[in-house]
C-alpha cells in the first residue's frame, strides 16, 4: 500500500444556497504531483481552502488526515506550520517591497524586535537560485514579470520548509517557456521528496505533469486516474469534467464578414505610461469588419493589451499618436466614457482587478458601463436594474440563484459571464476581448464562443486578445500578429497555422 501524505474523508462544505462540496474524499501519495481537475465552480479551490486552513476546521464537515495524524486547521498559518503552503491564482506579493522582503513577510528571520537583514538577503538569494531565478533578492516585485513572481511564490513557499506544496492555476498568466519551466520545477521537487497539488485548466500541462488526476465536478469527486496504470488523454479528462463529449473545441459558425470597415487604427504608437521614453505600441495599423472575429497574436510583452487600452480611451500610456476612424469618421477618445459613447467596449484581462467590483452582486456590476439606461434624472431605478440584470443572466447562462449573488462568490467561468455582459449591457458595436478564457475551464469556454459567435452574428465586430494559439485559430476570420509592439504579420483564418504565427514573431526576434 502506498505511502499517503494526505487523506481527506467525506468533506463537505455549504455556502448559502449552495453545497459547494459533497461528501468529497482524495488521497495524494507522498512525492507525487496530483492534479484536480473540473469546470469553475465544481470544487477544487474550496476543497484546497478546507485543506490550508482558509476555511478553518468547524467550517465543513469531514476529517483531514496529514501524515499520519488528524489535523484541525483553525488558520493558513497552522496548515503552514505544518509544512503545507498553498500558491493562488493571484499572486500575493507586495509590488514595492523586495523579492526577499516578499519571501520573508511575516515569517521574518531575527528576533522580534530586530530584523537580521544580511540573513534575509542571503537566504532569499541562496532560494532563488534553487528556483532557478537569477535576480537579485534586493529587486522590487513591479520590476519583474509574472513569471519570475510565480517563482518567487515558490521560493517564498520553500522558505517556509514545505513537504506539500498546493498551486491554484500556477500557469495561467505564462507564455508557453515560462510554463513549462515551472513544470519541471515540480518535477525537480518531486525528486527531493516534495508533494504537489495542482489545479489546472491546461489539460496538456496536467498530462506532462501529473501521477494522478482527480476529476472534480458539481461538489464530488468522479473519479482519480493513474497515470501510469491508465490510458488518458483529453478527451478522457473532458468527459468526466462536463459529463459528456466535447467533440469540438469550437463552435461552428457561418461567416458572414462584412466588407464594411466599423473600426480603422492607422500609424498608432503608445508611450510606456511609466517609462515615457519606452515604446510599446510602434506604428500599428490594422482595421476591423462588421461581423468579423479578428484576434491579436502574440507573445507575452508584445505590446496587446497596452494597443486595446490606449484604443480604448486612451486608458492607457504616454504620448498616443495616431488616428482612429469608427465607420469611416475620425474620432478622438479622449476618455473610456467617450469610447463607451462611441461603440466601443473592452473586457478586460484583469477581471478581480480592473473588471469587477466582487464585493458588490450581479446587478450592480451589470449596469455599471451604462447607468443611464437604469436612472432617470441620476437616481438609479433598482426595479429596472434587477430585471435588465436578469435578462442578461438568463441571455448568458450565469450560473447564480439570484442577481443579488456577490460576484466574488461566483466561479470563475460565471465572473467572466459578468464582466461579458456588463459590456453587452453597454450595446457596443465593437467588443474588444483580451484573454476572455484566461483561467476558465474548458466548457465554460465553449460557452464563452458561443456567446462571441452570438455577437457577430447579430452584426457585432469583435477584436480577440489570445494567447492560446489554439482559440485564435478556432475562432478568428483574420489574425494579426504582434510582437515587440509592431504587427510582424496578418493571415486569414484558412491559411493560418501555429507554425505561420511563431515564424512570424521569430523572425522579427532574429533581425532584431
Amino acid at each position: 500500500m502506498s505511502d499517503h501524505i494526505l487523506e481527506m474523508r467525506h468533506i463537505t462544505k455549504e455556502f448559502p444556497g449552495v453545497k459547494a462540496l459533497d461528501d468529497v474524499s482524495l488521497e495524494v501519495r507522498r512525492g507525487e504531483i496530483h492534479a484536480l481537475v473540473g469546470e469553475n465552480g465544481a470544487g477544487k479551490s474550496t476543497l484546497m481552502n478546507v485543506l490550508s486552513g482558509i476555511y478553518p476546521h468547524g467550517s465543513y464537515e469531514g476529517e483531514i488526515v496529514y501524515n499520519g495524524k488528524p489535523c484541525r486547521f483553525s488558520t493558513i498559518r497552522d496548515s503552514e506550520k505544518s509544512g503545507i503552503v498553498i500558491i493562488h491564482q493571484e499572486l500575493a506579493l507586495v509590488p514595492f517591497l523586495s523579492i526577499a522582503e516578499n519571501m520573508f513577510l511575516g515569517n521574518e528571520r531575527g528576533s522580534a524586535l530586530n530584523i537580521n537583514w544580511n540573513e534575509t538577503y542571503a537566504k532569499a538569494d541562496e532560494l532563488l537560485q534553487v528556483v532557478g531565478l537569477h535576480e537579485s533578492s534586493h529587486t522590487l516585485i513591479k520590476d519583474i514579470s509574472v513569471g519570475k513572481q510565480q517563482l518567487v511564490e515558490i521560493a517564498k513557499a520553500l522558505s517556509k520548509n514545505v513537504q506539500l506544496l498546493i498551486l491554484d492555476e500556477p500557469t495561467a498568466s505564462l507564455n508557453e517557456s515560462d510554463s513549462m519551466k515551472l513544470l519541471n520545477l515540480l518535477k525537480e521537487f518531486k525528486k527531493k521528496g516534495v508533494t504537489s497539488i495542482i489545479i489546472s485548466h491546461k489539460l496538456n500541462e496536467i498530462a506532462y505533469v501529473a501521477d494522478q488526476i482527480t476529476i472534480i465536478r458539481d461538489g464530488s469527486v468522479i473519479e482519480t486516474l493513474d497515470m501510469a496504470q491508465t490510458a488518458v488523454d483529453e478527451g478522457r479528462i473532458i468527459r468526466g469534467m462536463v459529463g459528456r463529449e466535447l467533440t469540438n473545441r469550437f463552435p461552428r459558425r457561418e461567416h458572414h464578414v462584412s466588407d464594411e470597415v466599423v473600426l480603422e487604427v492607422e500609424h498608432w504608437s503608445v508611450q510606456h505610461a511609466l517609462y515615457s521614453d519606452r515604446t510599446v505600441v510602434d506604428d500599428v495599423s490594422f482595421i476591423l469588419k462588421k461581423g468579423e472575429v479578428v484576434g491579436i497574436a502574440g507573445l507575452m510583452g508584445a505590446g496587446r493589451t497596452e494597443l486595446a487600452m490606449s484604443i480604448f480611451g486612451r486608458s492607457y500610456g504616454n504620448d498616443i499618436r495616431g488616428t482612429l476612424k469608427i465607420h469611416g469618421k475620425e474620432v478622438v477618445l479622449n476618455s473610456e466614457r467617450d469610447a463607451i459613447r462611441h461603440g466601443l467596449a473592452y473586457v478586460t484581462e484583469d477581471r478581480k482587478g480592473n473588471g469587477l467590483i466582487l464585493s458588490n452582486p450581479i446587478r450592480v456590476n451589470t449596469s455599471l458601463a451604462r447607468l443611464d439606461k437604469v436612472s432617470r434624472h441620476r437616481v438609479i431605478d433598482l426595479d429596472l436594474e434587477h430585471n435588465l440584470a436578469v435578462d442578461m443572466k438568463d441571455k448568458l447562462g450565469i450560473k447564480c440563484p439570484t442577481v443579488e449573488q456577490i460576484v466574488g462568490n461566483l466561479s470563475g467561468g460565471n465572473q467572466q459571464k459578468v464582466l461579458l455582459a456588463k459590456w453587452m449591457f453597454a450595446e457596443p458595436d465593437i467588443m474588444i476581448l483580451d484573454e476572455p478564457t484566461r483561467g476558465i475551464d474548458v466548457g465554460a469556454k465553449y460557452e464563452i464562443y458561443c456567446i462571441i459567435n452570438d455577437l457577430v452574428a447579430a452584426g457585432k465586430s469583435v477584436i480577440m486578445i489570445s494567447s492560446e494559439m489554439p482559440e485564435v485559430l478556432g475562432m478568428c476570420d483574420r489574425i494579426y500578429v504582434m510582437s515587440e509592439g509592431k504587427i510582424v504579420g496578418e493571415m486569414n483564418a484558412d491559411s493560418a497555422t501555429q507554425e505561420r504565427i511563431m515564424s512570424s514573431i521569430l523572425s522579427v526576434n532574429k533581425g532584431a
